[in-house]
């Protein structure tokens, strides 16, 4: 809106423009202005962030400050073309700028002249809007007509002034000294109207008496509106007064009623909760929290926001199961039975869970064991979570950790939020109706963190058996015993867990299946179980064992059994087809109609590459079970530098240069030959990350086989980390890599005598057919591994025989 200043000065300013010959510019800059029409002789304060007008504003600076303001016809619209705008503006000088440290401006615009635009142009350097104007006259007279109208638009202003409360009255009594026509309507629209198109069509009316007279109609049109609002205002008022006369007899009428002995529906309400809470429970501190916030909700008014959050919090409060318990199954040798028949082997977790039960026979009381399954996809380890709640007799809840990012999800939001629930852990009990159900954390290695917390963090008190019988969610804002709870969690790999919350759970280690071990699961779980769900009987397809066989080499070659039930379930659905297709009675697949079912296998039978001279294999382990690793080497003319490539990581490359230096010590080659040459050493399948020291004595066969020009034994398999001195250290995961030797049929295996230790926990059937050779130095692999390739230290011991026979 414009100041209006005294009207005597703005008359005198506008008759000295006038009586003076102004040159006004033909070509200005142009900001486009949004939410607001300028006039002449009004003061615009602007706020300016957008680049096109900070720029023009300074392009005006730079000159005579003169500048076009007009608005945009759309208010969102952020970089204004010229059909954007309206054809009329007004010329407007900048008498105030400031700019601001974020590169805005603020600016004080003074309305000077309406101007219509010609022509708008951009510049290009620096990019702004500029502006082709002419100064149409308007039309005006000093006749008694005129005079009249001017008497006529103060009045109606004044009457609109009187009945809004914007502008004050002595601001409409100044325009009574205006003589100017032209300012007179300017200014009356600058303060009066609001709307954008009624005061832009002003703003293009030249002729001043229509000019007038459209503002004394819309005047008149406004001072009807606020009249009719006084009106409404006083009639909700009075509305408002007769809301709370009735919530006065509504106290009255309960007043009433309990005297009669009648209750409305909220009573009631307040009723039945106070009778389900005095049946739920509770403990004494949470019953009496329970009936604190139930006098809250019955002192509220029934349908306030606040009364809603009181039901819901209560209703989670009585739903909760604080003490409803299942009866554990106590005889073990029924719960073996039926872990038995759901899982084949799975030895260690079968055996904690008896313990845990044999415990709890004998003490009557144990706080809920907290287990962490780790291994390879596949292996069972989230469906023996479900046979363990099935065959202790309890109830088996599920929450998937994987991409779990948000706190809340744990913890649950406080109620003070719209739409707040509790976490998933109560959430979870709640569904179970049980205190002590089986709580499966399922792939709890792959939780992340962001700014809504931390998750792992959030499970610590949870995990910890001397804290969870306290555990307290958001929401509830009261503790909750979870210490009956038998939590298992599951995971790929222990290395994202953090070290506090791995500390918190009892780690089993679960294994890759042997070969033998997935024929039988094939034949006794997978077939029966895709032959049910496939709607074939038992007798209607048979798969030999050749077949089985086949499909595990060639189509599901995994430390789990998860793909091999997918070709299963493939295979079942193929022949499914064909019975109905044909009317087929009985399918027999054998290893010669395998392919019609299945397709081209999809793995080789043979991964790895024939050993010879420069090439190794070794054993690496995966978060899906254990490898083979092939090690290849190769010599060229160079600097002796030696050449890695295959994705190795830096502890890889690392164990490189320890083997290639210890080998060169050995002499295996003249320092000449070795110099003169560059040595590539490469690990095949190179778009896979490789890490770890464990190929250390791979790579120093592969080097030493190179160097000596001997040939490595084919058949052999190694791991073991070697140090400079030549000494083979322990590594980990022995198991899933002699399993992965085993099942490429390699049947002898180097190892590090430090892991004799873990010898024992492969499975036995492998044990028997392999052979398994523990090395303490590279001097000994050597000697395993390199054919006709005698030892460093003998190879001197005779050069140094020789000399003191020939005198040396």
């Amino acid at each position: 809106m414009t100041n209006m200043t005294d009207g005597n000065e703005k008359e005198q300013a506008q008759n000295k423009e006038a009586s003076a010959v102004v040159n006004y510019p033909k070509n200005t800059p142009v900001i486009a202005i949004r939410d607001v029409v300028m006039f002449p002789y009004m003061a615009l304060p602007l706020s300016v962030s957008r680049t096109k007008s900070v720029i023009a504003i300074e392009e005006s600076l730079k000159s005579d400050k003169y500048i076009l303001a007009i608005s945009q016809k759309k208010f969102d619209i952020d970089d204004p073309l010229e059909k954007d705008l309206y054809s009329y503006g007004v010329l407007s000088k900048i008498t105030q700028s400031l700019k601001m440290p974020d590169g805005t401006m603020k600016v004080f615009l003074q309305g000077i002249k309406r101007a219509k635009i010609l022509k708008i142009s951009s510049s290009e350097k620096p990019r702004f809007l500029k502006a082709d104007l002419e100064y149409p006259a308007e039309i005006a007279d000093k006749s008694p007509e005129m005079t009249a109208l001017m008497r006529h638009v103060v009045e109606a202003f004044e009457n609109y002034v009187k009945i809004g409360t914007k502008i004050s009255v002595d601001s409409a009594s100044m325009l009574q000294q205006l003589n100017n026509p032209s300012m007179l309507a300017d200014t009356i629209a600058a303060s009066a109207i609001v709307e954008m198109e009624t005061r832009q069509g002003i703003l293009e009316t030249l002729n001043v008496k229509s000019r007038i007279e459209k503002i004394i109609q819309i005047l008149a049109k406004e001072t009807e509106i606020l009249g009719i609002e006084q009106k409404i205002h006083s009639r909700v008022k009075t509305q408002i007064e007769s809301s709370q006369k009735e919530h006065y007899l509504n106290e009255q009428m309960k007043a009433i009623q309990q005297e009669l002995h009648q209750k409305d529906d909220f009573t009631k309400e307040i009723e039945d909760l106070e009778k389900r809470i005095k049946t739920a429970k509770m403990p004494k501190d949470i019953a009496a929290v329970a009936f604190k916030e139930l006098t809250r909700l019955s002192k509220m008014m029934p349908f306030s926001p606040e009364s809603t959050v009181l039901r819901t919090y209560l209703d989670w409060l009585i739903a909760l199961p604080w003490n409803t318990e299942t009866k554990d199954i106590l005889e073990l040798a029924r719960v073996r039975k039926m872990l038995d028949e759901d899982h084949f082997g799975l030895k260690k977790p079968k055996e904690r869970v008896l313990e845990y039960l044999a415990v709890c026979k004998l003490t009557k009381k144990l706080k809920g064991p907290i287990l962490c399954f780790v291994g390879p996809p596949g292996v069972g380890k989230t469906s023996i979570a479900k046979s363990i709640a099935r065959s202790m007799g309890r109830k088996f809840v599920r929450m998937s950790l994987g991409g779990v990012r948000d706190e809340a999800e744990i913890r649950g939001h406080r109620k003070t939020y719209i739409a707040s629930m509790p976490g998933r852990i109560i959430q979870s009990i709640k569904k179970a109706k049980s205190k002590n159900p089986v709580f499966l954390f399922d792939e709890i290695d792959k939780m992340g963190m962001d700014w809504r917390g931390d998750p792992a963090a959030a499970l610590l008190e949870v995990l910890d058996p001397e804290q969870n019988r306290e555990f307290t969610d958001h929401f509830l804002d009261v503790p909750f015993d979870i210490s009956h709870v038998m939590f298992v969690a599951t995971a790929n790999s222990l290395a994202s867990i953090p070290l506090s919350l791995r500390d918190r759970m009892e780690i089993i280690e679960f294994n890759g299946y042997t070969h033998d071990e997935k024929i039988a699961i094939a034949k006794k779980y997978l077939i029966p179980r895709q032959l049910k769900e496939h709607g074939l009987k038992e007798n209607s397809i048979e798969i030999d064992d050749k077949a089985i066989d086949e499909i595990i080499k060639g189509y599901a070659r995994e430390a789990g059994v998860r793909s091999l039930e997918r070709e299963i379930a493939t295979l079942s659905r193929r022949s499914a087809k064909k019975i109905v297709e044909n009317g087929i009675k009985k399918i027999i697949v054998n290893s010669d109609n395998l392919t019609d079912f299945l397709g081209i296998p999809k793995y080789a039978h043979e991964k790895i590459s024939p050993n010879g001279i420069g090439v190794s294999t070794g054993l690496a382990w995966t978060e899906q079970g254990g490898e083979i690793l092939t090690i290849e080497t190769i010599a060229y003319p160079g600097k002796g530098e030696v050449v890695l490539t295959g994705r190795l990581g830096d502890v890889m490359k690392e164990s490189v240069q320890t083997a290639f230096s210890y080998v060169k010590s050995l002499e295996f080659a003249p320092y000449s030959y070795i110099k003169s040459h560059n040595f590539h050493v490469h690990i095949p399948e190179g778009a896979v990350p490789k890490d770890g020291p464990s190929a250390g004595i791979t790579v120093a066969v592969a080097l030493a086989s190179l160097l000596s020009k001997r040939p490595v034994k084919k058949d052999i398999a190694m791991t073991g980390e070697m140090t400079l001195t030549g000494k083979v250290l322990p590594i980990g995961g022995l198991k899933e890599k002699i399993i992965a030797s085993y099942r490429e049929n390699i049947m002898t295996a180097i190892y590090p005598k430090s892991n004799m230790k873990d010898i024992e926990e492969i499975p036995e059937e492998i044990r028997k057919k392999m052979s398994l050779i523990p090395v303490s130095t590279i001097q000994e692999v050597f000697d395993n591994v390199l054919i006709n390739c005698q030892s460093a230290a003998g190879r001197n011991r005779r050069l140094s025989n020789k000399k003191q026979e020939i005198g040396i």
